[in-house]
Protein backbone atom coordinates (compact mmCIF):
# COMPACT_ATOMS: atom_id res chain seq x y z
CA UNK A 1 0.00 0.00 0.00
CA UNK A 2 1.28 3.41 -0.91
CA UNK A 3 -0.31 5.24 2.02
CA UNK A 4 -3.09 7.02 0.12
CA UNK A 5 -5.77 4.54 1.12
CA UNK A 6 -6.71 4.34 4.81
CA UNK A 7 -8.00 1.13 6.36
CA UNK A 8 -11.08 2.20 8.32
CA UNK A 9 -14.81 1.54 8.34
CA UNK A 10 -16.38 2.24 4.96
CA UNK A 11 -19.91 2.21 3.72
CA UNK A 12 -20.31 -0.62 1.22
CA UNK A 13 -21.24 1.81 -1.56
CA UNK A 14 -18.41 4.13 -0.55
CA UNK A 15 -15.81 1.37 -0.94
CA UNK A 16 -17.42 0.11 -4.14
CA UNK A 17 -17.23 3.60 -5.67
CA UNK A 18 -13.53 3.77 -4.84
CA UNK A 19 -13.00 0.59 -6.86
CA UNK A 20 -15.38 1.62 -9.64
CA UNK A 21 -15.28 5.44 -9.78
CA UNK A 22 -16.90 5.66 -13.22
CA UNK A 23 -20.02 3.76 -12.13
CA UNK A 24 -23.10 4.90 -10.28
CA UNK A 25 -23.59 3.68 -6.69
CA UNK A 26 -25.79 0.76 -7.63
CA UNK A 27 -23.54 -0.53 -10.40
CA UNK A 28 -20.41 -0.15 -8.28
CA UNK A 29 -22.04 -2.04 -5.37
CA UNK A 30 -23.22 -4.77 -7.71
CA UNK A 31 -19.75 -5.21 -9.17
CA UNK A 32 -18.03 -5.32 -5.76
CA UNK A 33 -20.64 -7.85 -4.62
CA UNK A 34 -19.87 -9.95 -7.69
CA UNK A 35 -16.16 -9.91 -6.84
CA UNK A 36 -16.91 -11.02 -3.27
CA UNK A 37 -19.35 -13.77 -4.33
CA UNK A 38 -16.89 -15.17 -6.88
CA UNK A 39 -14.13 -15.55 -4.28
CA UNK A 40 -15.21 -18.33 -1.91
CA UNK A 41 -12.24 -17.90 0.46
CA UNK A 42 -12.89 -14.17 0.82
CA UNK A 43 -16.60 -14.80 1.34
CA UNK A 44 -15.89 -17.26 4.17
CA UNK A 45 -13.36 -14.95 5.83
CA UNK A 46 -15.76 -12.00 5.65
CA UNK A 47 -18.55 -14.08 7.21
CA UNK A 48 -16.18 -15.09 10.02
CA UNK A 49 -15.62 -11.37 10.69
CA UNK A 50 -19.36 -10.72 10.98
CA UNK A 51 -20.15 -9.68 7.43
CA UNK A 52 -23.74 -10.15 6.36
CA UNK A 53 -24.99 -9.75 2.78
CA UNK A 54 -26.73 -6.40 2.32
CA UNK A 55 -24.82 -4.95 5.27
CA UNK A 56 -24.20 -1.25 4.72
CA UNK A 57 -21.02 -0.78 6.78
CA UNK A 58 -17.76 -2.72 6.47
CA UNK A 59 -15.49 -2.88 9.50
CA UNK A 60 -11.78 -2.05 9.17
CA UNK A 61 -10.89 -5.76 9.35
CA UNK A 62 -13.37 -6.56 6.55
CA UNK A 63 -12.00 -3.71 4.44
CA UNK A 64 -8.45 -4.97 5.02
CA UNK A 65 -9.39 -8.43 3.73
CA UNK A 66 -10.87 -6.95 0.57
CA UNK A 67 -7.91 -4.62 -0.01
CA UNK A 68 -5.39 -7.40 0.66
CA UNK A 69 -7.02 -9.50 -2.04
CA UNK A 70 -7.97 -6.90 -4.67
CA UNK A 71 -5.38 -4.22 -3.95
CA UNK A 72 -5.96 -0.60 -3.07
CA UNK A 73 -8.81 1.06 -4.92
Amino acid sequence: MDGNFKIRSYGYCELALLYFPNCNKRSASTQLGRWVRQNEKLKIQLLELGYKPRKKILTPSQVKLIVDLFGEP
